[in-house]
């Protein structure tokens, strides 16, 4: 049965950055009761395993993109990583990312602008719940790629519904053909399992050309 908290359906409803950043403001102190508990959100927990499958070790340097209230961050916690960084336009969303005690860094930021983060700083960059509706644009993927070294990772979700109304499918393939990075996995699979949401898990590597291009068209 779906369960959507009217809360949650504010943040997809907001057509400028005041009104979302009001709607997590509104959210941020039950968030992780609704999305984790009434939702089954399962998205971070599933991002963080497929970003561990292409590390070789877990003692590196990881930007949490969008962080949110950290859920991304404990599930790579339980995982073995301490080196980690959270990102977030809301400051209510990384006050509670940082109640968990989890991060080294809190940077706050409009991730649709030039990140103020110096260019290869981190092995990995993870990005959960962000390229989704009304949140950020297609061009934001080069600015991971930026700030993500030549051969480090980066893994996020995109919802269906926005893969292509949102231009993501199109800039991720003109990257791949740019060689800034390439597709190491894609995965369909659940996100929101309380209310039948599914999203595609990518993980890509930086600068490493652009071999796997014909697997996004599979996801049309």
């Amino acid at each position: 049965m779906k369960t959507t908290p009217k809360l949650w359906e504010a943040t997809y409803e907001a057509t400028t950055d005041d009104e979302l950043m009001c709607a997590y403001g509104n959210w941020a102190d039950l968030y992780d009761r609704d999305t984790c508990d009434v939702m089954g959100y399962v998205g971070p927990s599933k991002a963080a395993y497929q970003l561990d499958r292409h590390l070789s070790t877990r003692n590196c340097r990881v930007l949490d993109a969008g962080c949110g209230t950290g859920l991304v961050g404990e599930a790579l916690c339980d995982l073995g990583y301490s080196q980690m960084d959270a990102m977030d336009l809301s400051k209510d969303m990384l006050k509670e990312a940082d109640k968990k005690g989890l991060y080294q860094r809190l940077i706050t930021q409009d991730m649709n602008q030039q990140l103020n983060i110096p260019d290869n700083t981190y092995d990995a960059t993870i990005c959960v719940g962000t390229f989704t509706y009304a949140h950020v644009g297609p061009h934001v993927f080069e600015e991971l790629v930026r700030v993500t070294r030549p051969g480090g990772y980066i893994s996020f979700t995109v919802r269906d519904g926005a893969f292509q109304k949102y231009g993501y499918r199109e800039k991720m393939l003109e990257m791949e053909a740019e060689n800034q990075w390439s597709l190491k996995e894609l995965k369909d699979d659940d996100y929101l399992v309380k209310e039948e949401v599914t999203a595609k898990f990518f993980t890509y590597q930086v600068k490493e050309g652009c071999a796997a291009a014909s697997i996004i068209t599979q996801g049309e």
